[in-house]
């Protein structure tokens, strides 16, 4: 009888309904987008991470539900960085890759990933890890929990040519380069190909490749195409055979048309970008994600010893272009959307952006959309997040002021919901 009457409760439990966790909000002004406008005070409803309504005036508060007061603040919905490296912190010793641990890394994002939240990025793209399954990890963790931070699309490891810019081996004796290779590069189609299934066997959300040369890294070939068209359009098909989209690293003019016109979903920095490459991008749907804070961040250490003779030349290259990189994209119509490069620069700085995209033309409007809607569309999850509505996951910053006629007020956020949890 014992037993027969455990079992029973043990059924009754189960069968139980679980009580749902909502939280309510009174917020003195939402903007439930970037293309609306700010509203009176205003109650949110949030109910197992989704938000459930958003409706005016401040309504009595839910027995048993979490009650958040943000009087005097305006609430909108988290940003989204599309470029960012959460496993690295800014330095030119290229040579650390080879001491520290892949724990080591694993640490450093854990702690980028809360700082990034914290400074009101609720989802981040993550294009090139430290070493390998260090974002997936990170990914898992934010998303169950175990670590604050924001959501977490990650390339993994970047896929570049051997030898090219994204190779983290580059600059060590051979002997060292062979044990250090991550086994993400590629020479001819059939290789490229494989190393996109490769990275979509291990869990990348999407795939990162380097199309030209890169600043920080030692090589001083010049920042022109890497891979053969041949090479990207096998990249590119096989990508989108299995659902996955391309991000290209690309510097030079060339290398970006080539990008483009070979199918990627964004190009990253675009510095050299000229009519006929911004031609390519805007005929193939191709935006550019321009990374000014990445350009202000290797400008600000030039000249203490801070990176190598090699790199300090491309920089010094690079600085008077990457002034006018919005400027030149915005005239020849290239679609625009928010990614710095946080990893260049220290983590949590992200909203700098966003006064270096206001400065180059864009409206306040423009921007918080780039940072917003627009990034989620890149994302292909403007069903899910970059707005505030019903049925969207409960990713909400607040801050005083109006970002839509201020958007610097987004550099001072007060608090910080990703998922329905809240940041601290």
């Amino acid at each position: 009888m014992r037993l027969k009457g455990f079992l029973a409760a043990a059924a009754a439990l189960v069968a139980s309904p679980v009580l749902a966790d909502t939280t309510i909000i009174h917020a003195s002004s939402v903007i439930p987008d970037a293309s609306g406008e700010a509203s009176g005070p205003a109650t949110i409803t949030i109910t197992d991470g989704q938000i459930v309504s958003i409706d005016d005036g401040w309504l009595p508060t839910p027995k048993g539900a979490t009650m958040v007061y943000l009087e005097g603040k305006t609430v909108l919905p988290g940003m989204i960085d599309l470029h960012t490296h959460l496993s690295g912190d800014p330095s030119g010793e290229f040579w650390r890759y080879a001491v520290n641990s892949p724990e080591w890394y694993t640490l450093v994002g854990a702690k980028n990933a809360r700082l990034t939240a914290l400074a009101g990025f609720t989802t981040v793209r993550d294009l090139g890890s430290r070493t390998d399954q260090v974002t997936q990890s990170l990914r898992r963790a934010t998303q169950d929990g175990l670590v604050p931070g924001p959501r977490i699309i990650t390339s993994a490891r970047t896929i570049s040519i051997v030898g090219g810019h994204g190779q983290q081996n580059n600059g060590f004796n051979r002997k060292a380069g062979e044990a250090l290779d991550s086994g993400f590069t590629c020479t001819g189609p059939v290789e490229c190909a494989e190393k996109v299934r490769f990275a979509s066997k291990y869990g990348a959300d999407l795939i990162k490749i380097t199309a030209t040369g890169g600043v920080l890294s030692q090589q001083g070939r010049g920042l022109e195409a890497h891979f053969s068209d041949e090479e990207m359009r096998a990249i590119v098909e096989t990508a989108e055979s299995l659902g996955l989209k391309v991000a290209a690293h690309a510097h030079g003019a060339r290398g970006i048309e080539a990008a483009a016109r070979a199918g990627v979903h964004t190009i990253e920095h675009g510095t050299y970008i000229d009519e006929a490459a911004a031609n390519a991008m805007r005929e193939n749907g191709t935006t550019l994600v321009p990374t000014l804070m990445a350009f202000q961040g290797i400008k600000d250490n030039l000249g203490k010893g801070f990176y190598t003779p090699v790199v300090e030349e491309k920089i010094r290259a690079v600085s008077a272009y990457a002034e006018t990189i919005v400027e030149r994209a915005r005239q020849w119509g290239v679609k625009i959307a928010f990614g710095t490069d946080a990893g260049v620069f220290p983590h949590g700085e992200n909203a700098g952006e966003l006064a270096l995209m206001r400065n180059a033309g864009m409206s306040d409007r423009e921007v918080l959309a780039s940072a917003t809607t627009d990034a989620a569309a890149i994302l292909g999850m403007e069903g899910e997040i970059g707005r505030l509505a019903a049925g969207y996951s409960a990713d909400i910053i607040a801050v005083e002021g109006n970002p839509l006629s201020d958007v610097t007020v987004l550099e001072n956020v007060d608090w910080v919901m990703v998922r329905g949890r809240v940041i601290e």
